[in-house]
Formats: C-alpha cells, structure tokens, sequence
C-alpha cells in the first residue's frame, strides 16, 4: 500500500476542501491511501514513513501559511538533515482569494513551498495543462483553488476549482507507483566515496 501523506493549513476551510480533493483522486488509484493532516497534527515519523508529500496552504500575502512554514522548519527540516525524503514523490497545492484576477500570489505560495520539497530531494509531480479542470483551478505547479469573485466578493471555493486537485491526487498516487521501492540514491556523498 502506498501511502500519500497530505499536509495543510486552511483558514476558511477551502484548503481543506482542496486536500480532500486530492485525496479522493489518490484513492481512485489502486493500492493507494490518502492520509489527511493538518500542519500542526503532521509528525515527524508519519512524514518519513510516507511515499509521497503533498504540501497545501492558503495563499497569504504570497507566501504561504505560517502552520506549513513551521512544519516546514520543524519537521522537514530534521528529514532533511538525514536525507530521509530522497526519491520520494512530492506535489503542492494552494486556495486563495484570486485578488487583482491575477491568483492572488498563488504561483508564489506554490513555488515557496515545491522549493523545500525540492530540497528535501523529492520527485516533483507538476500539474500538466491538459489535466481536466486546469482551466478552472489550475497552473503549472499544482491546483490552485480560487475563492472570491473578480471584486474580491467572498464565493468560497466551487466544485468546478477543485476537479484539477483531483486529477493531481491521481497523478502523485501513479508517479508514487512507478518509483515505489526503486533504487534511487539516498546516502550522503561521503557513502558514495567510501565504495
């Protein structure tokens, strides 16, 4: 069974609704499971005991939710230190206003938060153009679920904002399956030097 771990923080709810999106997608993959954590629930050992890591927050002031920064910091930080998320899958996701009718520093928030799973030296799963419902409620990094009107009238997040986050949970479970227990460097250099 793989296991996908997904971690947020949500405000009004919308981020949430997003994860769990995601996680209906996961669960349509066979031999796949969707485990839901908040920022501040997420532990150390569930995050290195997963296959796949997938980070979503609101969008605040471009950047991401102070929740995810600090699971960021305190947990990833330590996995990284070990090298302990080497080779595994990682994708993002994020919900904001839509301010501007430019994303609302969606692109950013995505961006700052797929740096440290990049760091982390995952496998990024990118959200392609031609995945059903990009149009509505998506960008090349990963699904971005918009919740206010072009005059920044509150319309929380649709149905039709949140099928790409379904597809992405699709995508992340098969790019989980096809590297799954695959042999992929995960020592520190000084391993590499020693053989």
């Amino acid at each position: 069974m793989s296991k996908i771990l997904i971690v947020y923080a949500s405000v009004y709810g919308n981020t949430k609704k997003m994860s769990e999106a995601i996680a209906d997608g996961v669960k349509t993959v066979k031999g796949a499971e969707a485990i839901i954590k908040t920022a501040e629930q997420a532990t150390l050992e569930e995050t290195a005991a997963a296959d796949a890591l997938v980070l979503g927050s609101p969008v605040h002031m471009g950047s991401p939710d102070w929740r995810v920064k600090q699971y960021i910091d305190k947990v990833c930080a330590k996995l990284w230190m070990e090298d302990r998320m080497v080779g595994k899958v990682g994708a993002v996701f994020t919900a904001g206003g839509g301010f501007g009718n430019a994303g609302g520093g969606c692109e950013i928030t995505l961006l700052a938060m797929m740096n440290n799973l990049v760091e982390l030296g995952m496998i990024i799963v990118p959200l392609p153009k031609n995945t059903p419902g990009y149009d509505k409620g998506g960008i090349q990094w990963g699904p971005y679920g918009r919740t206010m009107g072009e005059k920044m009238e509150q319309t929380g997040i649709t149905e039709e904002r949140m099928v790409a986050a379904h597809y992405h949970g699709i995508h992340i479970a098969r790019t989980v399956d096809a590297v799954k227990g695959k042999e992929i460097f995960s020592g520190r250099a000084e391993k590499v030097l020693q053989k």
